[in-house]
């Protein structure tokens, strides 16, 4: 009768094993796969920002420039040459 109580016990403390051991693996499985998301994201991210620099360090090689500053000037600012017409299309 020890013996079949003791076994009882053993296979119970078992299967307890078992499941804390299969609930770890899925909540690992859980915490892995959100983590490979905030990678894939994150190299997103990182492409997006490196392409913005490119951007940007092409943009700060022109600022000097003749033509950039006149564009500037024309888009931005409104400034025009001396002597130059400019035309408002009043339909807009």
């Amino acid at each position: 009768m020890n013996l079949f109580k003791s076994n009882k016990i053993m296979n119970l403390l078992l299967l307890l094993f078992v499941v804390y051991a299969i609930f770890t693996f899925i909540h690992q499985q859980v915490k892995l796969n959100s983590y490979q998301k905030d990678i894939a994201y994150f190299e997103k991210q990182k492409e997006n920002l490196e392409e913005e620099k490119e951007r940007l360090l092409a943009v700060q090689e022109n600022v000097n420039s003749p033509e950039y500053i006149e564009e500037v000037a024309r888009e931005k600012l409104d400034m025009y040459l001396p002597n130059e017409r400019v035309y408002i299309d009043i339909s807009q």
